[in-house]
């Protein structure tokens, strides 16, 4: 109701100005009509010396007309290409959502957000204004991203984690470095671990996870802990030890979704997160399946001799 209220609100205000302004308009083309024929009208006197001014009255009303014509055809040039820009507006817009209608992306989730910026144009304050623009600026970024295969953003982004959790319908192979190992002790994890045993249960996505350390040392029972955590959720879990390698594969913090998008949180110099990164590049994909495949090989061969030892 107050969206209709405004509206109608708006429209009586506007309404009258509107008349007022057209009113306006059309006695200033008259007078400025006027004007020219009074002003042809004693140029064609001095000019004309005979008695007989019918001469004088034909060329100044004659010219007077003429200048009113040429002000209401400059007018409807301006209208005309008004509307002209209009058409050429609302044909891109309907070729643009010709082709939403034919994408994986729905409609109607477009509709959505056209709408809801709408209104807040229409009835928001200045601030909820600008933060708008900001959101949906940050949105048109990463769909631009998206598009063109990579998106980024600074730090760490724990809803991109939980939305593609979400999305995920087969497989998500994860390494946890030293870069992320303070995330599992935050609310974010929960809700990040909570998606996952969703998925598990409800779509049958097999997760693996590798917790990768330098040393024996950092195999402490917090992060023992932390593993089983994980496995009571239906995640394949397990401790991958750097200095027990045979080979020297190399590590990053990852996760691949499907086999087709990969998450990497990038480190700074003091080995936080600094960056986000989502990739879709077929290559940079493969890449990183390679690499998850083994550095999960040489977690197997690191548990094989502990199994047979207390056997």
């Amino acid at each position: 109701m107050s969206t209709t209220s405004l509206g109608n609100g708006n429209g009586g205000r506007n309404q009258p100005q509107t008349q007022n302004g057209g009113r306006h308009k059309v006695l200033l083309r008259v007078l400025v009509a006027g004007v020219v024929g009074a002003a042809t009208f004693l140029l064609s006197g001095l000019l004309n010396q005979e008695d007989d001014n019918l001469w004088e009255w034909t060329m100044s009303i004659s010219l007077g007309c003429a200048v009113l014509i040429v002000q209401y055809l400059v007018d409807f040039g301006e209208r005309f290409e008004k509307v002209d820009q209009g058409f050429a507006e609302i044909l891109a817009a309907t070729e643009l959502f010709s082709q939403v209608d034919g994408s994986v992306l729905r409609s109607e989730e477009v509709t959505r957000l056209v709408l809801g910026y709408t209104r807040v144009r229409e009835q928001g304050g200045d601030i909820m204004q600008a933060f708008a623009e900001k959101e949906l600026g940050r949105l048109a970024r990463m769909m631009e991203g998206l598009g063109s295969g990579t998106a980024d953003c600074p730090g760490e982004n724990h809803e991109w984690l939980i939305d593609l959790t979400d999305c995920t319908k087969m497989t998500l192979d994860a390494t946890s470095t030293s870069v992320d190992r303070e995330f599992w002790y935050s609310g974010p994890a929960e809700r990040y671990l909570a998606a996952q045993e969703k998925a598990i249960r409800r779509r049958g996505v097999e997760i693996r996870r590798l917790f990768i350390v330098r040393t024996e040392d950092e195999v402490t029972p917090e992060l023992r802990s932390l593993c089983d955590d994980h496995r009571r959720r239906g995640i394949d879990a397990r401790i991958a030890v750097r200095s027990l390698m045979e080979a020297n594969p190399r590590v990053s913090d990852f996760i691949v979704f499907d086999g087709e998008l990969c998450h990497e949180t990038k480190p700074d110099q003091e080995n936080n997160p600094d960056s986000t990164l989502l990739s879709a590049d077929p290559d940079h994909i493969e890449d990183h399946i390679t690499q998850f495949t083994d550095l999960w090989a040489e977690a197997e061969r690191q548990q094989t001799p502990r199994v047979t030892s207390e056997t």
